[in-house]
């Protein structure tokens, strides 16, 4: 535990962008109990920019830095200027797979005063947050709230859009393709001021492909591969956001995004995002085919209703 106040802090956190967000409560009860402490994170390119741009960092160094791979190999040699660059913090986090110490043990060689590990992937057994959260506990810091959030300025205002993600890294976790484009009709026709975004990456294209019908409506866009701090921008802007349990998800839950999430094989319990603007339609026994547009498009309609006086 530190008996003194934390002056700098490293998150080393590798993985995809839902990892590293279901991590940022860490960050942020860092800065809670530390307010004047420097927070710096080491992950991949676009995640650390995110991290800077919506507040959670105060710096971001890539983890596809060649040198960082002496670190680990046994015995192997240590860059002097990374060496330099770790012992310069008062505690590092590292959620990196390092099952034989390897990479602990350098870092500690190089000079790192204090290091404790989280686990890279949370297992089934409590909400990811709380379980990555547990290292903080030999830090002496409470976990400061789990619904953490990212400030992003905003693109500039127009037509009220809708978002929707229709892909996913697994197609076990996809909802039908014909049933998105059933779903973005009927939010277009039930709104005809609005405009509907269509969000997907490399990973999507299946499901991208299934709603290319759309690109020849003027109400509609698609927005592919945009950096990550842009796509935050323009989710911070939307109506409604709806997706599947995906990185993109808890994205638009951070942005402060009013979000419906449709989740199948895997738990909500552990993996939703706990924001109070986001609700999770389970489907029947986890099957994603067994769910309805008319389910989807009910929930999403009470979603986007005017409150009653």
């Amino acid at each position: 535990m530190l008996s003194a106040g934390l002056g700098r802090a490293l998150v080393i956190r590798g993985g995809a962008l839902g990892d590293f967000l279901l991590t940022l409560p860490v960050l942020r009860a860092l800065r809670a109990a530390h307010p004047g402490a420097r927070i710096e994170v080491l992950a991949y390119r676009g995640i650390g920019a995110l991290a800077v741009a919506g507040g959670a960092a105060d710096a971001a160094r890539c983890i596809e830095y060649g040198p960082l791979a002496g670190f680990f190999s046994s015995g192997g040699t240590l860059d002097p200027e990374l060496c330099r660059y770790f012992a310069s913090f008062d505690a590092v986090v590292s959620y990196l797979y390092d099952p034989d110490k390897i990479f602990a043990g350098n870092l500690l060689a190089a000079g790192v005063k204090k290091l404790v590990e989280g686990p890279p992937r949370p297992g089934a057994t409590s909400h990811a947050i709380d379980q990555l959260a547990a290292p903080l506990g030999l830090l002496g810091i409470p976990l400061a709230g789990r619904a953490a959030r990212l400030s992003f300025a905003q693109a500039p205002a127009g037509a009220p859009f809708f978002a929707l993600h229709p892909g996913s890294g697994s197609p076990a976790k996809n909802w039908p393709a014909e049933r998105w484009l059933a779903l973005a009709e009927s939010l277009l026709a039930d709104c005809p001021a609005a405009r509907l975004a269509v969000i997907g990456g490399e990973a999507d294209a299946a499901a991208l492909g299934a709603m290319r019908g759309l690109a020849t409506n003027p109400r509609a866009e698609f927005l592919e591969n945009l950096p990550l701090v842009d796509l935050a921008a323009r989710l911070a802007g939307a109506q409604l956001y709806t997706g599947h349990d995906t990185g993109i998800s808890h994205l638009a839950a951070v942005a402060g995004t009013p979000s419906l999430l449709l989740f199948g094989p895997t738990d909500p319990g552990v993996w939703a995002p706990p924001h109070d603007h986001v609700r999770v339609l389970r489907a029947p026994d986890g099957k994603l085919d067994d769910l309805g547009v008319a389910t989807v498009l009910a929930a999403a309609r009470r979603m986007v209703a005017p409150p009653r006086p």
